[in-house]
């Protein structure tokens, strides 16, 4: 059966998912820059009151994917701090200036994770060489890698997943994500390589609070305070439908 995976980004998000129908969960924070790495209490939170698996984005900062030997280092001490708190896997990337996998501290960070699953993230997408850098992906020892096909979204890098679910065969799980839509499920599942999808299953939800200051705004987005990130449930509960329809394709 195909894993749905879910990026979530508060603990409101992170219940909502479990409970309406996620495989696992990817823990994330700050969705502004597609992900860091979220606090160890949220973790401790999550695992004491969901069953499912929690993969912990580790992401020092936002921007590109050429770490500093410093941030490199903060991501190594986030991995074991996870590791301790209960984290089933983890998710990261890493690149060089020039824009290949930094295969060297990439192995850095799997030794590190100790056998927990590691997950490649979209840095592949901005990668300079697409199907070179998921060969060294695969050399390195990840389980999985998420990707949209090195464009900005699943429409649009759709033929290079497919390319990419070839490459990859039984040697690594290419998992499609970034803009992904349950109607992509049956096409890729006809590859026979389909084994897992990420979505966000995304919704917005107002705030509870009845006083916004008309003299200082804190958050970068004006509605930031009154929109509020989560998930939705029909949203989850859509994939689902869709995973149960393609059962059996490829």
């Amino acid at each position: 059966m195909i894993q749905l995976e879910v990026p979530v980004y508060t603990v409101e998000a992170a219940l909502l998912a479990a409970k309406h129908g996620a495989d696992r969960l990817e823990l994330c924070a700050d969705v502004g820059e597609g992900g860091t790495t979220p606090s160890v209490g949220l973790l401790t939170y999550l695992k004491e009151r969901v069953s499912i698996p929690i993969f912990v984005m580790i992401r020092p900062r936002g921007g590109d994917f050429c770490y500093s030997p410093e941030e490199v280092t903060v991501m190594e001490y986030d991995i074991r701090l996870m590791g301790m708190a209960g984290a089933d896997g983890f998710v990261f990337g890493i690149l060089d200036k020039d824009g290949a996998v930094n295969a060297a501290e990439c192995r850095r960070l799997i030794a590190t994770a100790e056998g927990k699953p590691c997950t490649f993230h979209r840095a592949i997408d901005v990668s300079k060489d697409l199907m070179e850098s998921l060969d060294t992906i695969i050399r390195c020892g990840f389980r999985r890698v998420l990707s949209s096909g090195g464009r900005n979204s699943v429409d649009e890098g759709f033929d290079n997943l497919k390319e990419m679910f070839e490459a990859g065969g039984d040697a690594i799980t290419v998992m499609p994500g970034g803009g992904t839509r349950p109607e992509h499920l049956k096409e890729l599942a006809l590859t026979g390589q389909l084994r897992e999808v990420h979505s966000s299953c995304k919704a917005y939800r107002e705030s509870t609070s009845t006083f916004f200051s008309p003299y200082v705004q804190l958050s970068a987005d004006p509605e930031g305070f009154r929109c509020l990130l989560t998930v939705s449930p029909d949203k989850v509960l859509q994939y689902r439908q869709a995973i149960k329809a393609v059962a059996g394709f490829g």
